[in-house]
């Protein structure tokens, strides 16, 4: 009698997933008009926020400054507190990836946002918090922003930053 094969050999066993870890932040500022956050433009035409793939020896709080930091050309930012990880699936030439990513607030007093045209960012935009959740291109996204708005309003007045003179663009 023909031995059978196991279960964990069989071929229409669905291939893992590789797992990917980004890291990116939710840019915020006060202005004389309000809170604003900042959203970019990214490759696909979508606006969503800075991120991107850690590199070796990096922690996610180090990505997720210099991630935004490369995509938007702000300096001096500061890491206020962390956001949930969200997590999805894609495909990238056929391997199935999970990818998560980190995120944190992460405030921007000043200076003006430069689009990282390089990487295919072709704009930024400081947005009311309604106008960024209804603007953001991904479901995923529009969850931190709503969770950074709800820290944010949370955080007693005295230990928030001077609001900065900033126009929306």
């Amino acid at each position: 009698m023909p031995e059978r094969e196991s279960r964990g050999a069989r071929s229409t066993q669905q291939p893992r997933a590789r797992i990917e870890t980004s890291a990116g932040g939710v840019v915020y500022r006060r202005t004389d008009a309000g809170l604003r956050i900042l959203l970019i433009r990214d490759p696909y035409a979508n606006w969503g926020l800075p991120k991107g793939h850690l590199e070796s020896d990096e922690t996610p709080e180090q990505a997720a400054v210099r991630e935004v930091e490369e995509e938007t050309g702000l300096r001096d930012l500061a890491v206020v507190d962390r956001l949930p990880t969200i997590d999805w699936y894609f495909r990238d030439r056929g391997q199935l990836i999970h990818k998560f990513c980190h995120f944190y607030l992460i405030e921007a007093a000043a200076g003006e946002p430069v689009p990282q045209a390089d990487e295919g960012i072709t704009d930024c935009a400081w947005l009311a918090v309604a106008a960024a959740l209804e603007r953001v291109g991904y479901a995923n996204a529009r969850e931190v922003i709503r969770a950074a708005s709800q820290r944010l309003q949370d955080t007693p007045a005295e230990q928030r930053a001077p609001a900065a003179e900033e126009e929306d663009t």
